[in-house]
């Protein structure tokens, strides 16, 4: 693979860096002590992380051991819960990127002297700094970011005499409308994009999100909790609902007899549609190109930016998984009887040691050495590109993204990442469900556009106060 190519080249001829515990700042005559760190992930496995702890451990001797356990998916939340309020849960522990408002109060913000506001800012894209800097407080660091691309079939393209992807989404809806076809009776047979319905799209409501970022919505107040989709906003001489403008365009595409008909509720789950070949279009996030390659390997198909709107600054909405570190855990018992047990500060800033290692861009001073100041593995070493060969997943690291730019690959979601932007939510599964009920109560008549938007509106509040 390009990629696997060039970041391999890249670490050959790049000297990098990590400062750790125990890898030239702390003095090999501190206290003794021997320490356990378990972590808990979803979606990877043990050999994504397999050299980037064996490095750690050799550079820490004083963490003996670090266990990594994944978890499923569909209960990991719960499973999270139950864990941490037990106290015997991880050490480390992957959190969404919305989830802060749920998790503040569980987990411990980085000391200052080990991952600092400065550096989390020049390391990282703005958007984590958004969704984990809170009151001047470091939450939670991650190995990737993800921001939704425009996945594009080029053989409906070049038969619709299409030579290029919509850039704003004036010229997406006009793409739509070439691309989309009909038999006698009206019924879709090739769809121009998967668009405007709430429960057989991948990630409807993260598409309404970008629109709604996109036309300026106020999410919501932080302060207060209280949602402010239904407010209007002045533009030149007039005033607009930036809110019933995004619901509205999205809707669109679902409604039948519309301009821009080409969705509805009946057709196939947008991935299975997409893999198939009957939708030409659609936006969804790079860990779904790996699972569109195994359902049609034969299928030509790229990832191109979002549309934006004309004139506006880039706006992309991004979805990913950071690790922070758990409050209420129990210190593994010290694997030597002879050594005094380890303290909960103690656990805490080894498990903040490991996390700036996995993710922080390297200090080349420090690279690799033991407290004794021994080089113990190789000083081109970066955890962070370990991950990235291992997983193939596009770079949350502003200096790993200059790298992806040019894969064919991943290059386009990756720049993406420079310009996403999400917002914190109390309890985001909720609000998934509102606002995919918003688009439902369109789609079916149920409620108008305005009446759905202050509907949801008051019950994203009614959460996020509560």
């Amino acid at each position: 693979m390009k990629y696997k190519n060039k970041i391999g080249t890249i670490v050959l001829v790049l000297v990098v860096s990590l400062v750790v515990a125990g890898c030239g700042f702390k003095s090999a005559n501190l206290k003794p002590y021997a320490l356990k760190l378990e972590i808990w992930g979803l979606f990877d496995s043990q050999d994504a992380y397999r050299d980037i702890f064996e490095n750690y451990r050799k550079a820490n001797p004083q963490v003996v051991e670090i266990i990594y356990k994944k978890l499923t998916n569909d209960t990991y939340k719960k499973d999270i819960l139950e864990a941490l309020a037990s106290g015997q849960g991880p050490d480390i522990f992957l959190v969404n990127n919305d989830w802060l408002p749920m998790f503040g109060d569980k987990i411990l913000p980085a000391p200052q002297d080990i991952l600092n506001e400065q550096k989390f800012r020049n390391d990282f894209v703005d958007v984590v700094v958004s969704d984990f800097l809170y009151q001047n407080k470091i939450y939670a660091a991650p190995m990737s970011v993800d921001s939704l691309g425009l996945f594009y079939n080029k053989d409906l393209f070049n038969e619709a005499g299409l030579t290029a992807t919509p850039g704003n989404w004036k010229d997406f809806v006009e793409d739509v409308k070439k691309l989309t076809k009909f038999d006698q009776y009206r019924r879709i047979v090739q769809s121009g994009a998967a668009m405007g319905t709430a429960y057989n799209i991948n990630r409807s409501t993260d598409v309404l999100n970008l629109l709604m970022l996109q036309t300026g919505t106020e999410m919501i107040d932080e302060t207060s909790g209280i949602s402010k989709m239904d407010k209007t906003i002045k533009k030149g001489d007039g005033i607009i609902f930036p809110g019933e403008n995004a619901l509205e365009f999205y809707t669109q595409f679902a409604k039948n007899g519309g301009d821009v008909y080409s969705w509805n509720p009946s057709l196939h789950y947008s991935i299975d549609a997409f893999s198939e070949g009957s939708v030409a279009m659609m936006l969804s996030y790079a860990w779904n190109i790996e699972a569109i390659i195994s359902k049609a390997p034969k299928l030509n198909f790229a990832v191109a930016p979002v549309p934006q709107l004309g004139g506006n600054a880039k706006i992309n909405y991004a979805d990913y998984w950071a690790y922070a570190v758990a409050k209420n855990k129990s210190a593994n018992a010290n694997t030597n009887n002879n050594l005094p047990p380890v303290d909960n500060e103690t656990r805490m800033r080894e498990a903040w040691e490991l996390i700036k290692f996995m993710t922080a861009k390297p200090d080349p001073l420090t690279m690799g050495k033991d407290p004794s100041g021994k080089q113990v593995f190789a000083a081109n070493f970066d955890p962070a590109i370990s991950y990235l060969m291992q997983t193939e997943k596009p770079a949350g690291r502003k200096d790993l993204i200059e790298i992806q730019k040019t894969d064919p690959k991943l290059g386009v979601i990756a720049e993406a990442n420079l310009t996403a932007k999400s917002w914190r939510q109390k309890d985001s599964e909720t609000i998934e469900g509102i606002m995919a009920e918003m688009i439902d109560s369109v789609n079916k008549g149920r409620a108008s556009v305005r009446d759905a938007i202050k509907i949801g509106t008051a019950q994203i509040t009614q959460v996020s106060t509560n």
